[in-house]
Order: C-alpha cells, then structure tokens, then sequence
C-alpha cells in the first residue's frame, strides 16, 4: 500500500452538522412542544374538574355525622370458622315468590315470615297466602316504607298466635288463623323521652307475659340502616314490654344498632347483636346478676344480624356482611376514618355504596357459653347471601333474609 493509498483509507469521519432548518431538528422541537401542550391541557382540564369537585364536596350537606369507632382486628377465619362451601347446598324456596323474608317463626309446619312489601305471609304445603298487613300501600320502594311497614322480627307465642315487630309502627300481635292484628306497643308513644324509630327484632318468654325488643335508633329509621351503621350511632336500646301490665321499661341504653334479640333457655339473659360493633350482648333479667350486662361474644367475623336458638343449646347467629381476614373490610377499614365517610356519603347513595358490600353467605353457631361450634359459608354469595337469620325446624336451617326473593333450606344432616 503506498502513502497516498493509506491517506485515503485514514480519512477523519466528518460528522453530519444539522442546522436549526434541519428536519430532525424540527421533528424533535415539534415533539417536545406537543409534549408541553399535552400536559399544560392535561393540568388544566384536571385542575378544571378537581377544583369544581373539591368546592362542591365542601359545599355539600353530607346526611351522616359520623364517629370514629374503634374495632379490633377481625378474627382469623381458621378452624372452625375456616370458609367452606356448605351453604351452597341449601336450595331456593319459593324464589321470586317474596322478597325480603327477613325473619321466620313455625307453628308446627307452618311457616311465617314478614316482606319488603309489608305482608306477613304463611307458607303451609308449599303455598304462600298472605295473612295480614299493619302498614297500606302504596309499597315497592324505600320511600313508601314509613306508610308500607316492614315486618321484621316474627316470633310464634303461646295459644297459636303470632308477635311480630314491625320497624315503622311497633310490635303486634297477629293472630294467622283470621289475620287480626292487634297493637301492643306503638311507635309514637314516648317512652323514657324517646320515640321508638326503629323497632327491629323481639324474643318472648314462654308463658307470652313478656317481650323482649330492640330499637335499633331514636334517629334513623330501617329504610337508613347504613346510615345508622356508617354514621356510628349510639342512640339504640333493648326494651322490655309486660303484656299482662302493659308497661314498658328501657333495659339498656347506648348500643349501636341494637339488632336481633334471644332469651336464653333457661330464660335468665336475653342476648342482644350490636351490629355495628359486630358483637354480641348480655342483658340478665333474672337471678342474681338481673339488672347487669356484660359482653357475651365480641370481635365477630362479620356484622350479626338475627340470632335464633339451635337444637343443641346453642344459637344460630346470621351475618349480614363478612369481615374477611384475611381480606379487605369495608367497614373495619372505614371505622376510624370520618372524614372518608363524609365524602363517600356526599357523593354516593346509600343504594351505590350498598353494591361495594361483597355478596358473602355466612351462618355460625355458637354454644351456649359464646364460643364457635361450627360455621357455614358461601363465598361470593353463589346461593346464599344477605343473610338475616337462621331459624332451625325438624333437621332443617330456613335462612331468611333481608333482601333476597327466596328463603333457602339447608338439610343439617347434609353439612
């Protein structure tokens, strides 16, 4: 290779020099400005949404004052209170025949039980015949409840007859053979100072003389139970009606949500579901300790609704909604944090939040003493779910419930 060969070969690259008129150049400002449009849009339009949405969050009534509550840790859903399946054996009676059989009494193998549209029905051989009604109509929505009524609590009493409580007007007594109704206790009467608002659930001794019965607030009415739940009132009583005298007596003060209600057999305590609390209280009304409380079960795995004698001794205790552990709660997750309630409730309908709820079935039962025998799931609610009570009959558990249309049966043999 001569020298002028290899000067060739060793030409010095010359970098390609692009001006300001150059097309890459243009490109890449041209990319860099878009990207500056976009985001000043972006911050605008949020900044257009947020401020608007912020002001109107503030300036909004929110229909809660709610209270920090505190709750411990939900129990671990392990041993006997490990998730199965079993309430996915049970099956659907009379589905879309009813809506809402929130409570069940027999008298012998009839059965009773009180719908979202203010009947109390029987079912006796598979056939449903509505036997009387304590509200009017019109019925079909929340807002016509107050007129509707809604039977709640159903319990069968001596001499064939019926009491029922029903949320808007009191407790009753019904008698299934003519439907005849007869108030015993009215919701306008003024007792220690306080209308009753929301009459729930009742227990009755087995002579009929007397009646034990929640009022689950002095404030919200049934129609506004998540309000009632959300908000943390502690406006709630279990009280105590003589029908030979006629008197009535507040027995305890102070609960939140006072819920389903269950003498013991021997008759000595009655058992109150705080449901808020998601637990469950003692009230004696005879012997030594009548006239004192203590806490019977408390930390549950989820919100107790009714609770129901079992054949064993036991109770039968629904929930109305689970607290997973593990898993995420709403409730517990919300309980010590207003200021998120207050903004939910601004925003969302009771109805909207309602749909956040997970669709889990869960019975438990428990022994005489408050601790767990067993327990019966469905997870996501395939069959059963919205449980408000369990009410056992010749082998069988008849779960009602408080918005579902059915009553389902779950043969005890079979779990």
């Amino acid at each position: 290779m001569n020298e002028a060969e290899g000067l060739r070969q060793r030409r010095p690259f010359r970098p390609q020099v692009i001006t300001e008129d150059s097309p890459a150049q243009e490109a890449k400002q041209g990319s860099t400005y878009s990207s500056k449009v976009f985001r000043v849009t972006f911050l605008t339009l949020a900044a257009s949404l947020t401020v608007p949405l912020l002001g109107v969050t503030v300036l909004l009534d929110c229909p809660i004052d709610p209270q920090p509550i505190s709750l411990k840790e939900p129990p671990l859903l392990t041993g006997v209170l490990e998730p199965n399946i079993k309430l996915r054996k049970a099956e659907r009676l009379w589905e879309n025949q009813l809506v809402g059989p929130e409570s069940i009494a027999n008298i012998g193998d009839a059965l009773f039980t009180g719908t979202a549209d203010g009947k109390i029905i029987k079912i006796e051989d598979g056939e449903i015949q509505t036997i009387a009604r304590i509200g009017h109509g019109p019925c079909g929505t929340p807002e016509d409840e107050p007129t509707c009524g809604r039977p709640l609590g159903i319990r069968a009493g001596p001499n064939n007859t019926l009491f029922v409580a029903d949320a808007y007007y009191g407790l009753y007594e019904v008698n299934p053979g003519t439907g005849e109704t007869k108030m015993l206790v009215s919701t306008k009467t003024v007792i220690e100072g306080q209308k009753l608002s929301f009459v729930n659930d009742l227990t009755v001794t087995r002579d009929g003389r007397k009646i034990y019965f929640t009022d689950s607030s002095s404030k919200w009415k049934r129609r506004d139970y998540l309000f009632l739940i959300m908000e943390g009132t502690d406006d709630g009583r279990l009280l105590e009606y003589d029908t030979v005298t006629k008197e009535v007596k507040v027995l305890m003060v102070g609960l939140r949500f006072p819920n389903g209600v269950q003498l013991s057999p021997a008759e000595d305590f009655v058992l109150v579901q705080e449901t808020t609390m998601a637990r469950i209280r003692r009230y004696y009304v005879s012997g030594l300790m009548k006239g004192g409380a203590d806490m019977f079960v408390e930390n549950m795995p989820g919100l107790p609704d009714n609770i129901r004698l079992s054949s064993s001794g036991g109770y039968w205790v629904a929930m109305a909604a689970v607290r997973p552990n593990p898993g995420f709660s709403l409730l517990d997750f919300l309980s010590e944090k207003p200021w998120i309630k207050r903004m939910i409730f601004k925003l969302l309908s009771q109805e909207t939040v309602t749909k956040f709820v997970p669709k889990y079935g869960l019975v438990v039962e428990l022994s005489e003493t408050g601790s767990y025998r067993r327990s019966f799931h469905d997870p996501n609610g395939v069959t059963v779910s919205y449980v408000s009570e369990a009410h056992e009959h010749n082998g069988y558990l008849y779960l009602g419930s408080y918005r579902s249309p059915f009553i389902c049966r779950l043969n005890l043999q079979q779990v």
